[in-house]
Order: C-alpha cells, then sequence, then structure tokens
C-alpha cells in the first residue's frame, strides 16, 4: 500500500487547514456583508465589477466559481438594483454587469468594516509571517494551476 511522503503529508494538511480557514473566512465575509444586505457571494461579484463591466463568464473564472452560480448572483443583485446589465460591444448575448449608485455605495460599506477587520485580525500577527503565508499559498496556487492545465 502507497503511503504518503513527508511533503504529501504536509501538503494534505495544508489543504485541511485551507479548508477550514476557507468556511472562516466566508462566514467572516458574511457577517461583514450582512448589515449592506448582500453575502460573501455577492460582496465577491461587486468587487469584481467594482473595476470595470464585466461579463458573467469573466466574473466567474476571475473568483474561481461556476458561470452558472455567477449569473444567479448577478440576478438577484440586479433585482435589488446593485447591478445593471447593459450592452457587451464584444459580444452579443453575454451582457456586461455595470454597478449602480447603489451597489458601489453598499460596497463601499462593506470595505470599510473589512478594513477595520483586516487591520484587527492583521495586527495579531506580525507582517513577517503573513508574508511568509501570502508567498507560500501563491507558490500552492501555480502548483494548482499548473497541474490543472497539464491535466486538462
Amino acid at each position: 500500500m502507497a503511503k504518503y511522503t513527508t511533503a504529501g503529508s504536509t501538503f494534505t494538511d495544508l489543504v485541511l487547514e485551507i479548508f477550514q480557514n476557507n468556511g472562516l473566512l466566508l462566514a467572516a465575509g458574511d457577517r461583514l456583508a450582512a448589515p449592506s444586505g448582500l453575502t460573501s457571494a455577492r460582496w465577491q461579484v461587486l468587487g469584481v465589477v467594482d473595476h470595470e463591466p464585466a461579463p458573467v463568464a469573466n466574473v466567474a473564472r476571475s473568483i474561481g466559481l461556476t458561470r452558472q452560480s455567477v449569473q444567479q448572483t448577478a440576478d438577484a443583485l440586479e433585482a435589488e438594483g446593485f447591478i445593471e446589465y447593459e450592452e457587451n460591444p464584444h459580444h452579443r448575448r453575454a451582457k456586461l454587469m455595470r454597478l449602480t449608485p447603489k451597489g458601489r455605495e453598499r460596497l463601499r460599506e462593506v470595505e470599510a468594516r473589512q478594513l477595520a477587520w483586516a487591520n484587527k485580525l492583521g495586527g495579531k500577527l506580525t507582517a513577517a509571517s503573513l508574508k511568509t503565508v501570502v508567498g507560500t499559498l501563491r507558490e500552492v496556487r501555480e502548483a494548482l494551476e499548473q497541474d490543472a492545465s497539464t491535466n486538462a
């Protein structure tokens, strides 16, 4: 029977830790977004569209979700007046999502709460350890992306 190498076992520990952190981060995001009538998913979509109008498929790729789940979120955001769809000069059917003034206002509210939260939690760790973790996670992401492209 095959056994983990030390690196394989440690990588598995990292994956499990990331899964636990992901759940906690999503819950924290929901708490930060809730006073503005948003969820973590809606906040993410608004954050992407804040930079420039974008079609659903591009937003989905940028945040690592399915097009269908982002479409559902976008439709809900439109129904509540946070975004609007506009014609896309590059594609007939793939409309662009654009923030409305209401969407921008709510996004700024959440960003202000996130800033205070990040400063509070970030202050409990050293900048050096945070930079090390960010660098390591970037390396892990790049390895995962490479693995995905060679196994596609």
